[in-house]
């Protein structure tokens, strides 16, 4: 060996011993993108660039009908994200990765924590669990406990994107319109038929993966292009795309297509590659509803010595659901995504099929290795998956032919169920083992035999905190549905103290609670007040009595603070604008909020405005006085129970008083304590207005008015007044302007800022969803988090 080698060899020794999992990282850059658009195409690049050369493949998605416009920026983004959802496997095998195109800061954010999430889970499932797939020292790593095992540096270029600014904008749904993500298995099938059944508008969606796989989706596919209108079909080369990046990975066995076994050599981010897909169709078909279907058992966090992880089911699970409906959420699009299935076990979902819609069962295909036959795809009758279903069906006692197995495959896959295990939860597989050898039909008695015990929670209704909550789905759906499945179920559970206890769901008060993300609120959306008779508002902190306080300060540890101002707004605006959109917003959003609804105090409508003095009717309190009582409002409200206040300011003036207010509340309350002047929204709001320096009384607060009470507005008064000033760095709306304080008399004879003639109801409305979706965002995610989470995100 010569010297350069044994220092090469050495060199690698060193790295091993300090970074184990130094051996995964075999790409030096993942390049993606920047994706090109056809009116029914997209085509998204990956370049992969490595040691000793580079090799280029291409990902694309072909639609049935005209989904795309080249020239709309916002079709772009979302065809970026699209053909992202590929990359976000591997994390931990390069050291870059480089996403080319249009991607927003919610884009970004949200595939940088799907990568995290996904390296850990595949370090885990794949490496440090039984894997044939592998050789060399990858097959062999050490269990390595890190906060983070995403390896590669993401990086995100606008190169290639054409040009033209994403304008945020609320994407209003048809929230009857019920997209079934279907794949010809039973979860798609049964949420079809049940979606169906009450009467909804149904769109089945087939992804078809290259390769065999989309012949376990064919039977069903063709059957609903032939009968059920809305049918769509996307066609998609992921397989291939999957199969390229192993040829690549040297730790990779070179014959890893001959062998069977029942999970995929590398990847687990998947669904995601579907999802994304179907939605350049649910944007053009205006649809509200995204339902995937998944069972109970596939929302699960474990550990593997140490190593919390999603058991590789993380996109699968409820988890998953409440993430892209968060996502949506912020995106501005109303979309909800949810399985009606969680509650079901797959005996449940399996027994349902067979039993309300056999016409379906007949078109499902659940198999590794299916395969045709006079145009009719037949299920192999050997891999675990056809063991599992032949087990289940016969079991209901249903049969296992109307899938299209034969006698002589029903009878081996009993056979082999008495010793060959299932992927199905461990409570699952010995039930369904039980229900086997109670009815002698399997033998689990002899040596190497399987546990057959019996697990009645099984065939009930499971309703769990985290992995199921009984207000999963949308409230219009819940009581129906439950219905339903408890005619095949053997009652209905709830998971409390650790232990499941006999319910009837009926009774529960869960039961009528909404349904956290639907933004139906911004589409029917009052902003004018109306008249009628005043109902009491729960989550109006002042309208509370004291036992009611008690109750909702145990369930909910969020607060919102309106602070506004009385002060001039033009010849044309009321003096208490601030004051009244401060309290607007407040309640709109939490009106909008998933329960339990975060508590609105009563609003404080005095603010700063000394420098509006000039002008009557201005009232002013000092900036130690408004620091001081919302201060003492929030050690107050910590002591009540809250974790987390938001201040939300009417006025920019208050601005340094109430950061300082929040500051002084963190320091010695030890709450999270924020203040929103308009930062979650004020981006996309100034997309909206034609104005520059329309900051007070001009286009903006008029069109607000407008929309919630133009009979207060008079717009015969309103003048155009927008500064001009010597510098652009005093501009009051320039990214680089810098915070100046004066008279607003020196600057303006009328108290106009802007041009409120440009100002209209229409426009105001679009301000208001924009505010009050960014905040609803914004609020969802405080609630579901601990303060811990907040300091640092955790897994």
């Amino acid at each position: 060996m010569d010297q350069n080698s044994e220092k090469k060899t050495g060199a690698l020794s060193n790295s091993l011993n300090d970074d184990p999992l130094s051996v995964l990282e075999v790409f030096d850059i993942l390049e993606v993108g920047p994706v090109r658009l056809e009116k029914r195409k997209l085509t998204m690049p990956y370049r992969l660039i490595y040691e000793g050369g580079e090799d280029s493949s291409d990902l694309v998605y072909s639609y049935e009908e005209d989904v795309f416009d080249s020239d709309d920026a916002s079709l772009q983004n979302l065809a970026s994200m699209v053909g992202a959802q590929v990359a976000i496997n591997y994390g931990l095998f390069c050291r870059q990765i480089v996403f080319n195109g249009s991607y927003d800061e919610t884009d970004r954010r949200f595939i940088q924590d799907a990568a995290e999430n996904t390296a850990r889970e595949i370090y885990v499932k794949k490496f440090l669990e039984h894997n044939p797939y592998l050789i060399g020292a990858a097959a062999e790593l050490p269990v390595v406990k890190k906060q983070k095992y995403l390896r590669a540096r993401l990086v995100f270029s606008e190169q290639g994107s054409k040009p033209g600014k994403l304008h945020w904008r609320f994407l209003s749904t048809e929230s009857d319109r019920h997209c079934i993500l279907s794949s010809g298995g039973k979860d798609s099938l049964l949420s079809y038929g049940l979606i169906n059944e009450l009467g909804k508008e149904t769109h089945p969606i087939f992804v078809n993966e290259s390769g065999r796989h989309w012949f376990t989706a064919l039977n069903a596919y063709r059957h609903f292009k032939e009968h059920v209108p809305n049918t769509a079909r996307v066609w998609v080369n992921s397989d291939r795309l999957f199969n390229w990046f192993l040829r690549h990975m040297p730790f990779i066995r070179k014959d890893y297509t001959s062998i069977r076994f029942d999970e995929y050599p590398i990847r687990l981010w998947t669904v995601a590659v579907f999802l994304f897909g179907v939605l350049p169709l649910m944007r053009k078909r205006n649809i509200g509803r995204l339902i995937i279907g998944d069972e109970y058992d596939t929302t699960d966090r474990t550990s593997f010595n140490g190593i919390t992880h999603y058991n590789g089911v993380y996109d699968q699970s409820r988890y998953f659901d409440d993430a892209m409906s968060r996502y949506y959420m912020r995106k501005g699009w109303d979309i909800a995504q949810f399985s009606i299935l969680r509650p079901m076990s797959e005996i449940l979902i399996q027994k349902a099929l067979a039993k309300r819609y056999p016409e379906l069962l007949k078109h499902q295909v659940s198999c590794h290795a299916a395969h045709e036959q006079d145009k009719r795809v037949y299920p192999c009758g050997k891999c675990e998956k056809c063991r599992r279903i032949v087990g289940i069906l016969t079991a209901m006692e249903a049969d296992p032919r109307d899938c299209g197995y034969t006698d002589d495959q029903i009878k081996f896959c009993l056979n082999e169920l008495a010793t060959k295990k299932i992927h199905e939860e461990a409570l699952g597989s010995e039930h369904l083992n039980f229900m086997l050898n109670q009815k002698g039909l399997v033998d689990f008695s002899g040596d190497g035999a399987r546990q057959a015990r019996e697990h009645p929670v099984v065939m009930k209704l499971r309703f769990h905190p985290e992995k199921s909550p009984m207000n999963g789905v949308p409230v219009e759906l819940r009581m129906p549905l439950y219905r339903i499945f408890l005619e095949y179920a053997d009652g209905a559970v709830n998971r409390l103290k650790r232990k499941w206890t006999d319910i009837d769901p009926f009774t529960e008060p869960v039961i009528i609670r909404p349904y956290p993300f639907e933004m139906t609120i911004l589409k029917k959306q009052k902003f004018q007040k109306q008249p009628g008779q005043p109902v009491k508002t729960e989550y109006l902190w002042g309208e509370l009595t004291w036992p009611e306080a008690e109750k909702k300060l145990k369930e909910v540890d969020v607060a919102l603070l309106p602070v506004g101002a009385i002060e001039q707004h033009g010849p044309h605006l009321t003096l208490d604008v601030d004051a009244f959109d401060a309290e607007y917003l407040a309640r709109r959003v939490a009106d909008a909020c998933s329960d339990p609804k975060p508590l609105v105090l009563p609003t404080l409508a005095y603010g700063v405005s000394y420098h509006h003095e000039e002008f009557p009717g201005t009232l002013s309190i000092s900036n130690e006085t408004l620091s001081r009582l919302v201060y003492e409002i929030g050690i107050s409200i910590a002591k009540n129970g809250i974790k987390k206040l938001v201040i939300i300011n009417g006025h920019g003036g208050n601005s340094p008083a109430l950061n300082y207010a929040a500051q002084m509340i963190n320091r010695d309350a030890k709450i999270f304590a924020c203040v929103d002047t308009g930062e979650t929204s004020d981006v996309d709001i100034y997309d909206i207005v034609e104005t520059p320096n329309d900051v007070h009384a001009g286009e903006i607060e008029t069109s607000t008015s407008l929309a919630t009470r133009p009979h207060l507005v008079n717009m015969e008064e309103a003048q155009k007044m927008v500064p001009e000033f010597s510098s652009r760095y005093l501009n009051f709306t320039s990214k680089r302007g810098v915070s100046w304080f004066a008279h607003t008399e020196k600057i303006s004879a009328s108290g106009v800022m802007g041009d409120p003639t440009k100002a209209s109801a229409e426009k105001g409305k679009k301000m208001w969803e924009i505010m009050i979706a960014h905040l609803v965002a914004f609020v969802e995610d405080l609630k579901s988090m601990t303060l811990d989470e907040i300091h640092q995100k955790r897994y």
